[in-house]
C-alpha cells in the first residue's frame, strides 16, 4: 500500500480550478518529486496533502488516514514554500516553541541535533533577522523535522541555497530516506530533482500531464530539464484553447 494516495483531488474556486482530477500513489520509503511551472497547482497540492486546504472533490490518504487527523499530522513534517518566522526570537528559541507544540521531551537535545544537522550551530542564538534567505531555508527544514516525522512535505527546499547548501540538504534527503522516511517535495532546481527522486510527476495547469522515474521521463531527452521544456510545450500545445 501507497504511503501517500492521491485518487482524483481537485481544488476549484468558483469555475476556476488550481488543482484537477489528480491522482497519485507514492511508496512508502521513496522520494517523490513534484514539478511544475509557477502556478501549475504545486503549493495548492502540499497544503491539501497537509490538511492546510480542503479538496473541493477527491480525496488524500496518508499513512492509511486523513491529514485533517490529528493522529496523521503527528506523522508529518511541513516546511511550506516562504516560512514565517517570528523574527526577534532566536533560531533556537523558535524551534523551542515549535518542540513545545509537539511536546516533545529532551527538546535542547533535540534543537541542537537539528541546527547541526542543517548547518546553522553557528546561528542558533542570533535573531532571525539577521538570518539570510538560505539560513531560513534550513531553519525551516529543522522545523519540518524536529518531531521526526514518518512523512516529509517540502515546498521548495532548495530555493535561495548556494551550491554548498544544495548539496547539503541533498545530503539530509538522502539520510532521511535511509531512515525510511517518505519525501514529497516540489522544486525548479531540476538537476538536483533527477538526483534525488525515485518517480517524480509533471503538473501543468493543475493536471497530472505525466509521472514516472527520471530516467524514463529523460529517455530521448538531453536531461529532466530538456525533457521537462517539451512535456510541457507538448501538454499546451495539445489543450484546446477556450
Amino acid at each position: 500500500m501507497g504511503e501517500i494516495v492521491i485518487n482524483k483531488l481537485s481544488k476549484s474556486y468558483g469555475e476556476q480550478y488550481a488543482v484537477r482530477d489528480l491522482s497519485l500513489t507514492v511508496i512508502k520509503g521513496s522520494v517523490f518529486g513534484f514539478l511544475g511551472p509557477n502556478g501549475a497547482g504545486k503549493t495548492t497540492t502540499i497544503k491539501m496533502l497537509v490538511g492546510l486546504a480542503q479538496p473541493s472533490e477527491g480525496t488524500v490518504i496518508i499513512a492509511g488516514g486523513s491529514p485533517i487527523q490529528l493522529s496523521i499530522r503527528e506523522k508529518i513534517g511541513f516546511m511550506p514554500e516562504s516560512p514565517a518566522f517570528y523574527l526577534y526570537l532566536t533560531g533556537r528559541e523558535f524551534l523551542e516553541f515549535i518542540a513545545s507544540i509537539f511536546g516533545i521531551t529532551d527538546p535542547e537535545r533535540k534543537i541542537s541535533e537539528l541546527l547541526s544537522e542543517v548547518g546553522i550551530s553557528d546561528a542558533g542564538d542570533r535573531q532571525i533577522r539577521t538570518y539570510s534567505k538560505g539560513m531560513l531555508q534550513r531553519l525551516g527544514l529543522a522545523q519540518a523535522l524536529i518531531n521526526d516525522p514518518e512523512i516529509l512535505f517540502l515546498d521548495e527546499p532548495l530555493d535561495g541555497l548556494d551550491p554548498l547548501g544544495r548539496a547539503e540538504i541533498k545530503r539530509i534527503i538522502f539520510t532521511l530516506k535511509s531512515q525510511g522516511k517518505t519525501i514529497f517535495f516540489n522544486s525548479h532546481i531540476l538537476s538536483d530533482v533527477a538526483e534525488i527522486c525515485d518517480q517524480v510527476g509533471i503538473i501543468d495547469k493543475g493536471v497530472l500531464i505525466v509521472s514516472g522515474t527520471p530516467e524514463e521521463l529523460a529517455r530521448g531527452y538531453r536531461d529532466l530539464e530538456d525533457a521537462f521544456v517539451h512535456i510541457i510545450k507538448t501538454a499546451r500545445a495539445n489543450t484546446p484553447t477556450s
